[in-house]
């Protein structure tokens, strides 16, 4: 059973950093996607970041030059650098990955991410 571990989430401030990471439990070296998605309350999951394994990396309009997504195939974990953070990043941050197209889409069990002063 593949396992996906997320940590790094916390309470910041408007215009503070945190750093996700997901670590997988099988090597991501041949991974076809891997990413991202986060769930506010009320509100349905959406994608944030994702990398393929043709190196295509999709962000969030809302995100896009303020999150970064990175993967480090030695330590099989993709990392999500978020800087400038608002409030309305608030949310629980989930890592999903899938190994082969049309496969099962693995999921970390959340981690929340809260953005207050």
């Amino acid at each position: 059973q593949v396992q996906l571990v997320e940590s790094g989430g916390g309470l910041v401030q408007p215009g503070g950093s945190l750093r996700l990471s997901c670590a997988a439990s099988r090597s991501i070296f041949s991974i076809y996607v891997m990413g991202w998605y986060r769930q506010a309350p009320g509100k349905q999951r959406e994608l944030v970041a994702d990398i393929t394994k043709g190196g295509i990396i999709n962000y969030a309009d809302s995100v896009k030059g303020r999150f970064t997504i990175s993967g480090d195939n030695a330590k099989n974990t993709v990392y999500l650098q978020m800087n400038s953070l608002k409030p309305e990043d608030t949310a629980v941050y989930y890592c999903y990955a899938t190994w082969v197209v049309g496969g099962r889409n693995y999921w970390g069990q959340g981690t929340q991410v809260t953005v207050s002063s």
